[in-house]
């Protein structure tokens, strides 16, 4: 298991079946990763994930825990979260691979609104300079992959008008973006458009910190 998941875990069933939609999740993989707001750093660590949910139910299928390096995923890449426990920090998941160390906070978006579908966590440090506390955010006391994050997700839920902007900062994990909608394809144009708008602000920022 990666060092990074802070979760325990317990595999139900080892094999995953293949599950619709394994081809668009790969499709906005793959376009997440060409603008590097998911991927490996310098250093090796990878970032962000991506899931969707398995029809009604609140289960979901998950990138799998150190996949985000890999350029295109087999379905034994990701993983199918089946049940969850925040106060225990405990996830009972179905596949090979271990899901991803945000997946408590992908099943907090899940449960928060019956009406997301698709949730997507990258790394995108420009857009969260500009969204941070202007946007829905997260406590900065708080860190990633936790029980406290996943009832952040349920505070902001709660207090904030998250479920209509579809996008929250998490203010203890630099540059961690989360955006969400019915499905992928709404859950990335909120982010294209979220990158959009601030750009303005990015280059501005830029610009004051690299004077010509």
């Amino acid at each position: 298991m990666s060092t990074y998941v802070k979760f325990t875990s317990e595999r139900v069933n080892g094999e995953l079946t293949p599950f619709d939609g394994f081809a668009e999740l790969n499709a906005y993989r793959r376009k997440l990763r060409e603008l590097r707001l998911i991927g490996v750093d310098s250093v090796g660590i990878g970032f962000g994930n991506l899931s969707m949910r398995d029809g009604a139910t609140k289960n979901f299928y998950i990138t799998g825990s150190a996949t985000a390096g890999i350029a295109e995923l087999k379905p034994a890449d990701c993983a199918k979260v089946v049940a969850y426990d925040f106060e225990r920090n405990w996830i009972g998941y179905e596949g090979s691979t271990v899901p991803s160390s945000e997946s408590l906070t992908h099943a907090a978006i899940y449960e928060s609104d019956a009406t997301v579908a698709a949730v997507i966590h990258c790394h995108d440090s420009g857009l969260w300079s500009v969204i941070l506390n202007q946007a829905p955010t997260t406590s900065k006391t708080v860190t990633y992959g936790t029980p406290e994050m996943a009832y952040e997700m349920m505070r902001l839920f709660s207090v904030t008008d998250v479920r209509s902007k579809k996008t929250l900062a998490m203010a203890g994990h630099e540059g961690g973006v989360v955006t969400f909608g019915k499905d992928l394809e709404e859950a990335f144009t909120v982010l294209m458009d979220a990158r959009k708008e601030s750009a303005p602000c990015v280059n501005d920022t830029f610009r004051k910190r690299n004077p010509a």
